[in-house]
């Protein structure tokens, strides 16, 4: 009699496995969280939110112009918050949480308050002390970041080194980040790899690099008094897009990510060899779903930009169409 072998444990027990994911510095626009406040239960959260980062997210998330917001003190609370009043949303709609979740540099602290590691107030407070060190440190010399999209790797790399820039983010889908001194950038920009395009990015300095070794300490001292949880969800980390299970190694990780690459391309990968079925990008959303498009083909994803997009995003989450039936 033939014996069939085991078959592999399945960490999820379930079909459906959908991860959230919590975008980064550059994806706020102009009025954004307008429609937001419309939701029973937002202002009040953004009011809060407002004091304990010290930033109006109120008058910048609905009135201030696309200069004001680019403002890293400005910008990195309203990220952080949106993703967190998005995540709360949907998690009452659908009646369930993610599966499992990560966050793409500012991200990540969205991302371990959703996963029970700190309380969202605490995320709140240290993002807006991580957005005025960033913006500090990016003031005390004239630094930069520009997308490096397309060429072969290896030699992008080599160019990096030669420039003495930095590979600040792998985003995966053939897309990494270089970040250092403005000249530096200008000869990268001149002198492409083959194939190669160099995309300028509207950002204050060179961060994820040693540039920003004075906001690493500041966030450093920042978290001294934070006592973390072990995460109630899957996590994936930046650093390695290994999944972490200690909340003390999540907390770290906030602070050492500050001057560190961003390795959202190892985290894609780890999504894809885990098996996950769905990607769901929180609030302002966009950028890591076209990376999920090349770099997870195949795995469905939306973008909760809106409130409009809360609909599609339950059912996901939920395994069904719009219409309520199974997908």
């Amino acid at each position: 009699m033939r014996v069939e072998p085991p078959k592999p444990a399945n960490r999820w027990q379930t079909e459906n496995v959908i991860v959230f994911a919590c975008p980064g510095q550059g994806s706020q626009t102009p009025g954004f969280l307008s429609p937001w406040l419309e939701l029973d239960g937002v202002a009040e959260d953004l009011a809060a939110y407002s004091e304990a980062a010290e930033v109006d997210l109120v008058q910048h998330g609905t009135v201030s112009d696309a200069d004001t917001i680019r403002d890293t003190r400005i910008a990195q609370p309203l990220i952080v918050a949106a993703s967190l009043i998005a995540a709360k949303v949907l998690r009452e709609r659908a009646g369930r949480g993610p599966d499992g979740i990560a966050g793409h540099s500012v991200g990540e602290l969205a991302a371990v308050a959703d996963a029970g590691v700190i309380p969202a107030a605490t995320a709140m407070r240290l993002v807006g002390i991580r957005g005025r060190a960033m913006a500090d440190a990016a003031a005390q010399t004239p630094t930069g970041m520009s997308a490096v999209v397309g060429g072969d790797e290896q030699a992008v790399l080599a160019l990096l080194t030669s420039l003495d820039l930095t590979p600040a983010n792998y985003n995966g889908g053939g897309q990494i980040v270089a970040a250092g001194a403005l000249p530096a950038l200008a000869a990268l920009a001149e002198a492409p790899v083959r194939g190669s395009r160099v995309i300028p990015l509207q950002v204050a300095g060179a961060f994820h690099t040693a540039y920003m070794a004075s906001a690493v300490a500041a966030l450093r001292d920042a978290v001294a008094d934070v006592a973390p949880a072990d995460p109630t969800l899957p996590l994936w980390t930046n650093k390695d897009g290994s999944l972490l299970t200690d909340g003390a190694t999540a907390l770290e990780n906030l602070v050492t990510q500050v001057s560190s690459p961003v390795r959202w391309d190892l985290c894609m990968a780890s999504f894809a060899e885990d098996g996950i079925t769905g990607l769901i990008e929180l609030t302002p959303a966009g950028a890591l779903t076209g990376l999920a498009k090349r770099g997870l083909r195949g795995v469905p994803a939306v973008a909760v930009k809106t409130p409009d997009d809360l609909d599609a995003a339950v059912a996901l989450l939920n395994g069904t169409t719009n219409n309520g039936e199974a997908a």
